[in-house]
């Protein structure tokens, strides 16, 4: 059994767990590994491949054009390589942490007549460490967004686990994601970005039905 296999195995255990009916895409981390590991894992059927660096987004992207990769920004977002950014198309960009991030893209996407899909992410982890809007604050942020910047379409939220061992705080600030997804449906919210190598089955079972996998797929 490949990697991949492993993975999507786990997935689909977890997913008929918590709703037989949920669909969870699976966005292959790649921040750790060149072109020809990208290549290899899309020749096994996966499509969706994230990066954290918009200069490695961007040489891989070019690196295999010819394949119909669907590229996600997961990484935290430097104003000055937002044009960068750009250039690549990402499908995704997971890691709006702010409305002046939002209005730094926005201004930018206007400017190159393109509209950026993305998610707001949210620090429900409440970590210093962590970049993203305050849970609290969340709903009104994302309001905000697409009230204001039309060269952005949010399309639901992000949020990292909790940085711990201890699974019920892990969980709990993914379940706080995971409620303010659930109200922002009202506003078009689809995507709830949640879980890693380490924690992608209690996302799940928090309700996440977008997966950032990386260590885990890429192993030896």
């Amino acid at each position: 059994m490949t990697n991949l296999e492993a993975v999507i195995e786990r997935i689909e255990k977890a997913r008929l767990a918590y709703d037989r009916k949920a669909i969870v895409k699976l966005v292959a981390a790649s921040k750790y590994v060149d072109d020809k590991a990208v290549k290899a894992l899309y020749l096994e059927g996966q499509r969706a491949f994230g990066e954290n660096k918009i200069q490695d987004m961007k040489a891989k992207a070019s690196s295999l054009e010819e394949l119909p990769i669907e590229w996600h920004f997961i990484g935290r977002l430097q104003t000055n390589k937002i044009n960068m950014l750009l250039e690549t198309k990402p499908f995704l960009v997971h890691s709006v942490d702010s409305y002046e991030t939002a209005l730094e893209i926005n201004k930018r996407a206007k400017a190159k007549n393109m509209v950026v899909n993305s998610l707001l992410q949210i620090n429900s982890a409440r970590e210093d460490t962590k970049a993203g809007v305050m849970p609290e604050t969340a709903s009104e942020e994302y309001s905000k967004i697409i009230s204001e910047l039309s060269n952005i379409r949010l399309k639901g939220v992000m949020t990292i686990g909790a940085h711990t061992d201890e699974q019920e705080v892990i969980q709990k600030s993914f379940e706080e994601c995971h409620t303010i997804f659930d109200k922002l449906k009202k506003d078009g919210a689809v995507i709830c970005s949640m879980g890693m190598s380490s924690d992608f089955e209690l996302a799940i079972a928090s309700g996440s039905n977008m997966l950032r996998v990386g260590s885990i797929l890429f192993k030896n």
